[in-house]
């Protein structure tokens, strides 16, 4: 009798306690799905890094409609199987909307589940225009395609008038859909496009390809994928003398690369997108980042930051939570960002977006090329 009466006493207070307390307070809960394990984890952190930054301002300044944005975080490793567990985790955890994921790879079967599910997503990073080609109507993302880099990648190299070219991919959605991007452009300004060779991510050992480039006396080789599989591919190639200019998309733009090639990576090519961190209209933010610690300048930092941003307008114009409603508005608004003004078509891609060439430099720095 007395251990009955007691945990009743205990019960009435907790019931007491919370009803003093009140209510808990709303909440819109974000999901942030991307890399923080694997070989791209350091593209993760960007990722990571632009979706905190927008949340924290946001909430900041009273959040979305008096609620508060909360953030719910998972690591797919850039890994297509884990995409799924991650995007399953998501509709488990109720969430609604998702800034990700951000490999190609990922982001394609991640995008299944989140339409069939009601789940809204912007993906910052995942360029392959696959993943809007499905008529999905919750799928966004605040990048441009590779239908984009591709060509702006080739329309340098077709200026550069270079006689003999290789274009080298590592089998990936990503990768090679890039790759393929850039030849079939190649090909049509009547480029001389010698060899078209695929290696396995993971891969450590390129001195098959580098004899193969030597023996095909290539001058210029562009390669689609991540910086892991480059890295090694500059330093070989530099130690078997290979001469030939090397470019490459947002996929190898990092201090990674300059990590595992040291000095082979100086004057690597590399479309990303603009150095938005050095726009005047950017430096509050930038020196909010720097506060704390953190870099800005990667290239999928402010357009995850962005992806946040348009989530957040798209309830308000809306007036909605319901992720359809959320998706109308977004089809219909014009949103200001640290990208730009931005508006999306009916496959929920940019109505533009602008790729631009850089020089990396083994130091880490990278330089405009006119």
């Amino acid at each position: 009798m007395k251990t009955s009466m007691s945990k009743l006493a205990a019960g009435a207070g907790l019931t007491a306690a919370l009803m003093t307390a009140g209510p808990a307070a709303a909440e819109i809960r974000i999901g942030i799905a991307g890399p923080v394990t694997g070989p791209v984890a350091q593209y993760g952190d960007m990722q990571f890094s632009g979706a905190r930054m927008a949340i924290e301002r946001i909430n900041a300044n009273g959040g979305v409609m008096g609620e508060e944005l909360v953030a719910v975080e998972q690591d797919d490793a850039c890994d297509p199987k884990q995409a799924v567990t991650v995007a399953n985790n998501m509709v488990n955890e109720g969430v609604r909307f998702v800034v990700g994921h951000l490999c190609s790879s990922s982001m394609q079967p991640a995008s299944d589940i989140y339409e069939d599910e009601g789940i809204l997503a912007v993906t910052p990073a995942a360029t392959n225009p696959a993943i809007t080609e499905r008529g999905y109507e919750l799928i966004f993302r605040t990048i441009g395609l590779d239908s984009m880099q591709g060509p702006a990648a080739a329309d340098y190299i077709i200026d550069q008038k270079p006689d003999r070219v290789a274009v080298v991919h590592d089998k990936q959605q990503y990768g090679e859909g890039i790759a393929s991007a850039v030849r079939d452009n190649l090909k049509d300004a009547g480029i001389n496009v010698v060899m078209y060779e695929g290696i396995t991510a993971g891969q450590k050992d390129f001195s098959s390809l580098v004899t193969k480039l030597k023996q095909a006396n290539v001058d210029f080789v562009y390669y689609g994928g991540y910086h892991p599989e480059l890295g090694l591919i500059l330093r070989q190639a530099d130690q078997a003398g290979l001469d030939a200019q090397f470019m490459g998309p947002e996929g190898v733009g990092n201090e990674g690369i300059t990590n595992i090639a040291g000095e082979a990576a100086e004057g690597l090519l590399v479309t990303l997108p603009p150095s938005f961190d050095e726009q005047e209209e950017n430096q509050a933010l930038v020196k909010a980042f720097e506060e704390k610690g953190e870099d800005p300048s990667g290239p999928f930092v402010l357009t995850s930051y962005a992806a946040v941003e348009v989530i957040a307008e798209g309830i308000r114009q809306a007036e909605s939570e319901d992720p359809f409603e959320v998706s109308e508005a977004l089809r219909q608004g014009t949103f200001g960002t640290p990208i730009g003004d931005i508006s999306f078509d009916q496959k929920g891609d940019l109505e533009s977006f602008d790729f631009v060439v850089y020089e990396w430099h083994s130091d880490n720095s990278k330089t405009p090329v006119e």
